[in-house]
């Protein structure tokens, strides 16, 4: 790659990264694993992962599902993925394969087509705190006490495998989906497993077309410089955001401008695409009193739907000055759970999953969507939106790991 066109990246936060995927002969369908923080309330889905990976390299190995964040071997955990990471690259189960991007085109179950395009983004450009006015901006607010447990993964890691997706307002579809046009070479298409649907990815190293793209995505940048809206792994690149932090004052000026770990792989989404939907993310509490609960959140404010054992209920809950019922209720329920340290909460996709888990002292909270042509306006507006307002699919939609890339020298 040029030292021309990767420096018109660079001013727009885009890194050229060299992918990493598994050798010829390896199983995708295997390798590829959904994002870690995903059925973080269903032990039994990640069993079944593991018992269908079996022996076989996966990256369910080189991962730690947040499911195990609080489990007594954690560290443990944590240290057998680093060694197998240096495993994996020492016998060149994963293998570098090209310098560029990978354009990639997802179906699921609810959609038919989702358009994304895996970059790495510059982490110089991009700030978590609220109100901040960077390239790449929080769309929620960041829980600073959720980065240490991801830090002690990523700070020992030898390579990323991004499920971060980030959103760019493109309506008139300008950047991916010409791309689909190209002649590109195919680099996989895989089934994924536990109901992911199916996926494709295409090699995009030609430079003349990276600098194409480098164009149109300058193009997108708004008046006060917002150009990339987090969309999925918020908490993800803000821990790789706080280990650059950490690292970079250790370097020389010129190792700070090509240390590997500055970037961040993530794939792009047109927030546009016809494919992507947003869904809300609802909340259960377990081992809860009811009237206790009720109590503590009933007021003249907005009207939140609960299910308990199994039964919906409305309820109207007191007014924490948020614009969005998703924002007076978190502000709510964590106030709650300070004062209740007994209790806990999970985030969670689909309104079934939710049924199922309300029962007993458990007690959930059906909230609802935004819509996704809102997204950009309000983040540049208000800053980021309250905490888990919305999500880029259901569970299995999320993105499964398969790229990789190297983030130390």
């Amino acid at each position: 790659m040029t030292e021309e066109i990767i420096a018109k990246l660079k001013k727009i936060g885009v890194g050229v990264p060299k992918i990493l995927l598994p050798k010829d002969g390896i199983n995708l369908n295997k390798w590829a694993v959904v994002a870690c923080d995903q059925f973080t309330s269903e032990p039994e889905y990640w069993h079944e992962v593991e018992k269908y990976v079996g022996e076989s390299p996966s990256t369910l190995k080189i991962t730690l599902p947040e499911i195990y964040l609080e489990s007594e071997d954690k560290s443990e955990r944590i240290a057998k993925t680093v060694t197998e990471m240096k495993k994996y690259l020492d016998e060149e189960t994963l293998e570098e394969k090209f310098e560029g991007f990978v354009l990639v085109d997802r179906k699921t179950k609810n959609a038919e087509s989702r358009k994304g395009l895996v970059v790495a983004l510059d982490l110089e450009k991009y700030e978590y705190m609220k109100g901040s006015k960077t390239l790449i901006r929080a769309t929620e607010g960041t829980v600073e006490s959720r980065i240490p447990p991801r830090l002690e993964i990523r700070k020992n890691a030898l390579i990323e495998l991004p499920h971060i997706m980030v959103l760019i307002d493109d309506p008139n579809k300008t950047v991916i989906e010409p791309l689909f046009e190209e002649n590109l070479k195919k680099i996989y298409d895989i089934k994924l497993m536990m109901e992911g649907g199916q996926i494709r990815g295409w090699q995009i190293s030609e430079e003349k077309l990276i600098e194409k793209i480098g164009d149109a995505l300058e193009k997108l940048i708004s008046e006060d410089g917002f150009l990339f809206a987090m969309g999925d792994g918020n908490h993800s690149l803000a821990t790789a955001k706080t280990h650059w932090n950490n690292i970079k004052n250790t370097l020389s000026e010129s190792e700070k401008g090509t240390h590997p770990a500055r970037f961040a792989l993530v794939e792009l989404v047109n927030v546009h695409d016809d494919g992507l939907e947003f869904e809300p993310i609802h909340r259960v509490l377990f081992g809860v009193d009811k009237e206790k609960l009720v109590n503590y959140l009933r007021g003249e404010g907005k009207e939140i739907e609960m299910i308990v054992g199994g039964v919906k209920e409305k309820i109207k809950i007191k007014e924490m000055g948020s614009n969005l019922p998703v924002g007076d209720l978190q502000k709510l329920l964590d106030n709650f759970l300070i004062e209740n340290p007994e209790a806990k909460i999970d985030y969670v996709h689909g309104e079934e999953a939710v049924r199922k888990l309300s029962t007993g002292n458990n007690i959930g909270f059906i909230l609802p969507g935004m819509k996704k042509e809102e997204l950009f306006p309000t983040v540049e507006k208000d800053g980021a939106l309250p905490r888990k307002t919305f999500s880029m699919g259901e569970a299995q939609e999320k993105r499964y790991y398969l790229e990789a890339r190297k983030i130390v020298w």
